[in-house]
């Protein structure tokens, strides 16, 4: 290996099977499916290019995670300050707001995980669950679902 190239390997070496060790012929002894230790080409996400041009400063080129970030930190900063339904209904609404960006904008920068529909997905389901809970906190809950009442009380009785 040389120095300039830690990772890569030399270029007379051909390796079919990084995992299992080669026969005498060169073939593989065992069949795998892993991946290898280095990856040298992982794709980016669809849409995880930069949010602003390559010249503006690093925030401003993440500004959408960095945005909704600061909804989940002020989120959690007034469930701290003992207003639990607020602060969790803007946390699940910044998710939502995460979602919405990931729709609407075809870049996001590191908003994008997966591929777009898998991350749309996630964060609507999970900003949907958790504005749904926190409509349901007691005491005097802004949302009853009858019956998940019955089913605790099921629960509980039992």
């Amino acid at each position: 290996m040389s120095a300039e190239r830690p990772f890569e390997q030399e270029d007379d070496v051909e390796v079919r099977d990084p995992v299992s060790a080669p026969d005498a012929e060169g073939r593989p002894r065992r069949t795998t499916r892993r991946f290898p230790l280095f990856t040298r080409d992982t794709a980016r996400p669809e849409g995880g290019g930069r949010a602003a041009p390559g010249d503006a400063p690093a925030p401003a080129r993440q500004w959408p995670i960095l945005l909704v970030l600061a909804l989940v930190g002020v989120g959690l900063l007034v469930t701290a300050l003992d207003a639990f339904r607020a602060g969790t209904l803007l946390i699940g609404v910044a998710l939502l707001g995460g979602g919405l960006l990931r729709w609407m904008l075809p870049d996001v920068g590191m908003l994008a995980v997966r591929s777009r529909f898998t991350d749309i997905l996630t964060y609507g389901v999970l900003g949907t669950a958790i504005v749904l809970l926190a409509l349901m906190v007691q005491p005097n809950p802004l949302l009853e679902i009858p019956f998940l009442k019955d089913t605790l009380h099921f629960t509980v009785s039992n």
